[in-house]
């Protein structure tokens, strides 16, 4: 493979100025990191947005001013926007607001029931952050929200936590919801009921795939981040960095924007003899209709 998607995923629905002051929140800081990732060769925006007081929000009138922002500065990048939030308290119909109203390219579609959360601290001897994250009560729901985003031309951004969830991916493939390529995003590192970032676990869930999937990577925090892109790549998948994921760009050092994780991305993707697809190579390889919003 000798080009790579470049996903950016800008700011999240949970981590705030508290761990890198530099992460976006408001729409016009997430403009100015989202232009900054795009011109650095992020061809896909995925984004979340915040209310006032920097709390994950699914009000599709803040989208809206991201996306305006965006267009207004002149990015042509693909903007997924985020249908997750569930782990903020969000709930499903609201977050599926974006999908109705906007009529992004690409949506997240997180394809489970949800996720036990939670790490043990051997010193506090107490688990921290422990609780449950409710996704999809049923696999009649699973297929209704796929249907919505066939019926708003939407194409799913699959989130993918742990093989049991590519048994969903399978059926609603079976049943004719998801147009092809199907683009899958593996979500490991997360403590809790999240797959370990390891190339073993990549090549099993990446061998669960139909062969013409796109896939990419969101290896979450600063120890697991950037060393899954280059086993991404020889595996013959994309990339996936930013802030929502981790907010360092080295080992001790924060990122002063998304815009500076791209660059490190990039250059790790040219060090490989690989080139970061431009936003039209990326509608192309991924199938896309193009731009409505």
């Amino acid at each position: 493979m000798d080009e790579a998607i470049v996903t950016c995923a800008l700011t999240g629905a949970q981590q705030g100025k508290a761990t890198n002051p530099a992460l976006p929140e408001q729409p016009d800081e997430i403009v100015a990191q989202g232009l900054e990732a795009w011109r650095a060769g992020a061809s896909i925006l995925h984004l979340h947005a915040r209310d006032p007081a920097g709390r994950a929000t699914a009000d599709v009138g803040v989208f809206r001013t991201i996306v305006e922002g965006l267009r207004t500065g002149g990015c042509d990048a693909v903007l997924n926007l985020s249908t997750g939030g569930a782990v903020a308290g969000l709930a499903l119909e609201a977050r599926l607001g974006v999908v109705i109203e906007l009529e992004p390219e690409i949506a997240s579609f997180s394809v489970g029931s949800g996720c036990l959360l939670g790490r043990r601290d051997p010193q506090a001897r107490r688990w921290v952050n422990d609780r449950v994250v409710p996704l999809f009560a049923s696999h009649a729901e699973l297929e209704r929200v796929a249907r919505l985003f066939a019926a708003h031309g939407t194409r799913p951004e699959l989130e993918v936590y742990h093989a049991g969830m590519l048994n969903n991916v399978e059926a609603l493939h079976a049943l004719g919801l998801l147009e092809e390529p199907l683009l899958v995003n593996i979500v490991m590192g997360i403590p809790g009921e999240c797959t370990q970032p390891t190339v073993k676990n990549l090549l099993h869930l990446v061998e669960g795939l139909p062969a013409s999937a796109r896939w990419l990577v969101s290896a979450i925090g600063a120890r697991n981040h950037f060393r899954m892109l280059g086993a991404c790549i020889a595996m013959g998948g994309h990339v996936r960095v930013g802030m929502e994921d981790n907010v360092y760009v080295a080992p001790g050092r924060l990122a002063r924007s998304n815009g500076e994780m791209v660059e490190k991305a990039v250059r790790v993707l040219r060090e490989l003899g690989v080139e970061p697809a431009s936003p039209a190579r990326t509608r192309t390889l991924l199938n896309l209709k193009g731009r409505r919003e």
